[in-house]
């Protein structure tokens, strides 16, 4: 252990006073590996030394930056897998409801489906192992499942009709993780897109969405990125291509050892024309902002939401030769007209920089636009029609739309924590799926004719009990709409795909609403550009 953390130790030495000597003379690197040898040597206890050069490495990255950091191999792995776009694994989304495992989607060519496994099957046996009923957490249950491609698992399964466990031995494999979380026409001719991440396989994604939609007669685009933390630079100039002439400026970025790169439009771009909504809110991050400020800057669309995260930081990963890495910002990026969207921040006190959220809801920002300020140094103008924008904050949207607290109540919030909701809509599936799909073939007409139940409103009630909480009628009546959109929304999803999902909650989603209705009014629409 003692010789590994020296050689880990050493390696970050020779890592920082080698190619990157500019950033640690060597006085500070003996320095370093000295303080770790004469703490295993003299220390009164034994220590651990892998644990003291890892907090060592943390700490010091921690005084850099926000977003500068140490990932363990653990870590690495769970960061580079959505990114990726695939893991491996068995192929199947579920729910862990009641200390039972729910199959609610099987991927579609995945290796579950190949066997016959079906959504509403719950798995009980894991390689002879009981995972239903003994608590198990979801991440144990993964571990489980997920494995190398080519090696086998065997699941027993419960499913409604059958009397028996049925068994099923599934061969693992590639599975892909899909960045489009929805994707439809709202009317007859304004398409919809929602993007979760910006993975190494979100552009082709994006792509193949487009063109699905525009065959069903797209000439107007939403571009949802609300929740969008980000994600690979690359793939996010890749994304706003779509929307930018050939030779356009995308994005550059610049550090002190990082000479300015730029980031330009090709003629490949498949929605170049056409009206362009972008929708944002304070998780919007990174690769999102890059995407909605090429797009605000060159006037090519309209922004609706709220403020965006503000990072504006760009990190290199950079390898140990133990597995783990540091992610080290190496510069920052600029929108075309100049901007830097980094929000403030004081090094090493990250746990302000993480209380930014609360502390613009507490400032009323979340609620009212003029509770945002921007100082006049960081007004930009936009390069067509010479709009002002800020930076050093965040992307101010086009048109604001506050967070609608109105049906928000502790009541909606305990039923949702507890799961209470997700249990119902699981069971309304569960109990009825062929009679659904039956009475409703798809989702126009399920979003259309279906309507929750009182019986389920009566176990919501049982349920809400059974967890302690406490039901007040008036705070359900204001909640109520939010409540049967949202089961409706979920009893879509596991009926259909995650698309129904989106296609009927953002019925309840306010800047979805208000990006719909500016998009269908040409004079509004325009003069937000103007």
């Amino acid at each position: 252990m003692y010789k590994r953390s020296i050689f880990l130790a050493i390696s970050v030495f020779f890592f920082f006073t080698g190619a990157f000597a500019q950033f640690m003379p060597d006085p500070l690197g003996i320095k370093l590996v000295r303080t770790l040898q004469l703490t295993n040597n003299l220390y009164v206890d034994e220590v651990d030394s892998e644990k003291l050069t890892e907090a060592a490495i943390r700490a010091m990255l921690r005084e850099l930056d926000p977003h500068s950091s140490y990932l363990n191999k653990d870590e690495v792995r769970a960061m580079n897998e959505p990114l990726q776009g695939d893991f491996e694994g068995i192929g199947i989304s579920f729910n862990m409801v009641t200390d039972t495992l729910y199959v609610i989607e099987v991927i579609s060519g995945g290796p579950a489906q190949k066997v016959g496994i079906m959504p509403g099957d719950k798995i009980i046996y894991v390689n002879d192992t009981l995972i239903a009923g003994v608590k198990m957490s979801s991440e144990e249950v993964v571990k489980k499942l997920r494995g190398p491609k080519g090696t086998t698992v065997t699941v027993k399964v419960l499913r409604r009709g059958v009397p028996r466990l049925l068994e099923f031995r599934i061969v693992r494999d590639k599975i892909p993780i899909y960045s489009i979380d929805a994707s439809y026409m709202a009317d007859d001719e304004i398409g919809y897109i929602r993007l979760s991440r910006f993975a190494a396989t979100s552009a082709n994604e994006f792509r193949k969405a487009e063109e699905k939609l525009k065959a069903k007669g797209m000439k107007k685009l939403i571009l949802d990125l609300t929740g969008n933390g980000g994600g690979i630079l690359q793939t996010a100039t890749d994304i706003a291509d779509e929307f930018l002439d050939n030779g356009k400026l995308i994005v550059y970025t610049e550090g002190r050892a990082q000479p300015r790169s730029n980031f330009t439009a090709t003629s490949k771009g498949q929605f170049e024309q056409g009206d362009l909504v972008v929708l944002v809110d304070e998780s919007s991050a990174s690769a999102s902002e890059i995407v909605a400020g090429a797009i605000q800057d060159w006037d090519r669309g309209v922004i609706v939401g709220r403020r965006t995260f503000g990072k504006g930081l760009v990190q290199r990963q950079l390898p140990l030769p133990d597995g783990t890495m540091i992610r080290l910002t190496v510069a920052r990026y600029y929108t075309p007209s100049g901007r830097c969207i980094q929000r403030p921040y004081k090094s090493g006190d990250i746990e302000a920089y993480n209380m930014d959220f609360f502390n613009r809801y507490r400032k009323g920002e979340l609620l009212h636009a003029d509770s945002i300020h921007f100082p006049d140094s960081l007004k930009y103008k936009t390069l067509v029609n010479n709009r002002t924008v800020y930076g050093g904050g965040g992307i101010m949207p086009d048109y604001f739309v506050p967070i609608d607290t109105t049906s928000l109540t502790d009541l909606h919030r305990d039923l949702i924590a507890k799961g209470i909701v997700n249990r119902i809509a699981i069971m309304e599936v569960d109990n009825r799926r062929n009679s659904l799909l039956k009475a409703y073939p798809d989702v126009d007409a399920f979003k259309k004719d279906y309507s929750i139940p009182a019986d389920m409103v009566t176990k919501m009630k049982q349920m809400a009990e059974e967890e302690k909480v406490e039901w007040d009628e008036e705070e359900f009546e204001r909640s109520e709409k939010l409540l049967f959109t949202q089961l409706k929304a979920l009893i879509a999803r596991d009926i259909y795909d995650s698309s129904a999902y989106f296609k009927i909650i953002n019925d309840e989603n306010e800047i979805f609403q208000e990006g719909l209705r500016i998009i269908k009014t040409p004079e509004k629409y325009n003069d937000l550009l103007m």
